[in-house]
């Protein structure tokens, strides 16, 4: 080999762009179970991981938004805050945040260049090729640990708990959010299965923080971190919170912990927010009292009423009214129909939806579809979209039971037409909601801000 492919092989990918398609490209390796390729790809960097705070994030649906409270909090008291976590809503560089701010192109494919040739030393051996996820998640590492070096890592997990490859870091806090039916291909069926799962990122002696619900996935908790001597902090037991009041413009809720009350008002709507919102204050407050952090009253106020997350409940437009909610299972569509009419005054209710085709689809519509009037499916521009026509079907077979009589089924697999047809729809008193799929979500809502850099995806 002649010194000419030396220097090729050390600087592989030119751009930004070639090293988001390379990591990208990696996604035919998909989602492999198991920590053997990240720990090789961080043992061939030294451990970077050893040298951070992470504050571990898993749940089935509130991960983001509790990703965001923690990160604003911290950020307004003065710390520097790294946030990793998927899927993005509109590039991929959001992924890799340092605070606040996503990371720069040109230390994206720097670290991208750093990683490439290990991945392919790896790749060669039996365990094979690092996947996308794997790719992703030790960029990030990278990135904190040689890069930005924040006091904190905010770390939300890809799909799980116990094989997500995020779980190769020993965190300060392990936060649960809550237990649902998402994923279930990957997971397992049962709230049992997927709470064990989860519960996989408990680790010895780290204090857990969680909002689960179901008494299940609680025994499920208390004896993972009874075996792990962690000390559990969950809601209805240790904390509580109940919520107080709320408008058009967000809502306040009263939080009890061991530490402390506090009255506490947030700008995101829906009453699960107040859940995310009192796990985040717990978490924080384990920070406050163990960990030596100082974290003031009025930053605490302040972090919280500031945050806002892109697709959760979101106007998007005021003429025609038209929000945005990335509701995409069971439960998010439970919460979204509890959700509108509390904050909402309208005359009809407009509602388009798109999904990808591994979901339990049935459940989610039979919790949204008795408050909606005209319903457009379509499907969202991706390659493991569910076909309208076959939602649809769905919405056929249980719209008897479920539906009101004068709903009206449109179908359009084109998302932009379909998102006209919900524009012209939508008279003054009405209110249009685009729902299902973060990949839909993405779209819609650059579309209907005018933005131009939409590259959804995990």
């Amino acid at each position: 080999m002649g010194n000419h492919n030396g220097a090729v092989q050390s600087a592989p990918l030119l751009s930004y762009e070639e090293a988001v398609d390379w990591i990208n490209g990696l996604i035919p390796f998909g989602i492999r179970p198991g920590l053997a390729r990240i720990q090789a790809l961080l043992e061939r960097l030294g451990n970077p991981q050893r040298r951070l705070k992470f504050i571990h994030v898993a749940g089935t649906n509130g991960k983001g938004s509790t990703c965001a409270y923690l990160t604003k909090v911290l950020l307004q008291s003065g710390y520097d805050v790294g946030t990793f976590t998927s899927p993005y809503i509109t590039k991929f560089t959001n992924r890799f945040q340092f605070n606040g701010e996503d990371i720069s192109e040109e230390t994206l494919l720097k670290l991208a260049n750093r990683l490439h040739p290990l991945v392919q030393e790896i790749a060669e051996t039996e365990l094979g090729s690092p996947t996308m996820f794997e790719v992703s998640t030790a960029l990030a590492i990278l990135y904190y640990a040689v890069d930005s070096i924040p006091d904190v890592v905010v770390w939300e997990t890809g799909l799980g708990g116990r094989m997500d490859v995020t779980n190769v870091v020993h965190p300060v806090i392990s936060v649960i959010t809550n237990i649902g039916m998402d994923h279930t291909d990957i997971l397992g069926e049962t709230v049992v299965e997927i709470a064990s799962e989860k519960a996989g990122i408990i680790k010895p002696g780290v204090p857990v923080v969680s909002t689960v619900t179901q008494p299940e996935a609680i025994k499920v908790l208390k004896d993972t971190a009874e075996r792990n001597r962690s000390t559990l902090y969950l809601a209805g037991e240790q904390f509580s919170y109940e919520r107080t009041g709320g408008d058009e413009e967000g809502q306040t809720f009263h939080f009890s912990g061991p530490f402390r009350h506090l009255d506490i008002g947030i700008s995101m709507q829906g009453e699960h927010q107040c859940a995310n919102a009192a796990c985040a204050i717990m978490s924080l407050e384990v920070l406050r009292h163990y960990m030596a952090f100082v974290i003031e009253d009025e930053h605490i106020q302040e972090g919280f009423h500031d945050t806002k997350w892109a697709g959760r409940l979101e106007q998007v437009s005021s003429s025609p009214r038209i929000i945005v909610d990335g509701a995409h299972n069971p439960e998010g569509a439970e919460s979204l129909a509890n959700s509108l009419p509390n904050i909402y005054k309208y005359q009809n209710l407009n509602l388009m939806m798109g999904m990808l085709a591994n979901k339990h689809h049935e459940t989610y519509l039979k919790h949204i579809l008795p408050i909606v009037d005209t319903l457009i499916l379509t499907e969202p521009d991706f390659r493991r979209k569910m076909d309208a026509k076959a939602l649809g079907d769905i919405v056929e077979q249980i719209k008897e039971k479920h539906a009101k009589h004068t709903l009206q089924i449109i179908i359009e697999p084109d998302w932009k037409n379909a998102l006209e047809l919900l524009k012209s729809r939508t008279e003054a008193e009405d209110l249009g909601v685009v729902s299902g799929t973060l990949y839909l979500i993405a779209d819609v809502r650059s579309n209907l801000l005018g933005l131009s850099d939409s590259e959804k995806g995990w």
